[in-house]
């Protein structure tokens, strides 16, 4: 799901990694959240299309690209990534979409992106993909691939959510880990799955790639 489909790249600081940049020269539709457009042109690669208010975009990457490859959504109320990823939901009608520069950027920017990410909660058919973590959110029962031994965290953004986890060193049992309360952080993966649970609302699940 994360090699050869839909991805767009966001505008978080980004240093592209073999991984990541084999992803984005794989994928089908490229599209890329306003400033991400100018991590992709870092790598010559054209997204099909650029989505957001357009002020973060450099001025060479937006000459390069073209016009025609920009949809301009100004509504001030809404951050790029939101915009964009409801292009390619509904313009475009993919099924699964996953997102590279999403983390590691501003505070307060980071933490927007999480919380989108939990309150679309579409479980793997929504990725964050950095270099060496993997970030998701479910509403309802996944189970996951995992390693024995990586680190795996989980918290939700509302403490009336609920969350059992299975497969890890410390399980959870139908347990409040809000991230004002006592989140499961750096917990570690004991079996190749990982099998998660949240009733009420979401959980943020974010793995640690150990190899």
């Amino acid at each position: 799901m994360t090699d050869g489909g839909p991805l767009l790249v966001a505008g978080a600081p980004l240093s592209w990694t073999p991984r990541l940049a084999a992803m984005a020269a794989a994928a089908a539709p490229l599209l890329a959240a306003d400033g991400g457009a100018d991590h992709l042109a870092r790598l010559g690669l054209r997204p099909a299309a650029v989505i957001g208010d357009l002020d973060s975009i450099s001025p060479e990457t937006r000459a390069w690209l073209g016009e025609e490859s920009l949809i301009v959504r100004p509504d001030q109320d809404r951050t790029d990534l939101d915009k964009a990823l409801e292009y390619a939901f509904e313009n475009l009608s993919v099924e699964h979409v996953t997102v590279i520069a999403a983390l590691g950027g501003r505070v307060d920017h980071e933490l927007g992106n999480l919380g989108l990410l939990a309150r679309l909660a579409m479980g793997e058919r929504l990725v964050f993909e950095g270099a060496n973590v993997r970030v998701l959110a479910i509403d309802g029962e996944a189970t996951l691939a995992a390693h024995p031994g990586e680190t795996w965290s989980f918290w939700t953004f509302d403490p009336f959510v609920r969350v059992t986890v299975v497969g890890v060193r410390w399980p959870l049992e139908n347990a409040a880990i809000d991230v004002g309360g006592r989140p499961s952080i750096s917990n570690e993966a004991v079996d190749d799955l990982v099998r998660v649970r949240a009733t009420g609302g979401a959980v943020v699940v974010m793995r640690h790639f150990t190899r």
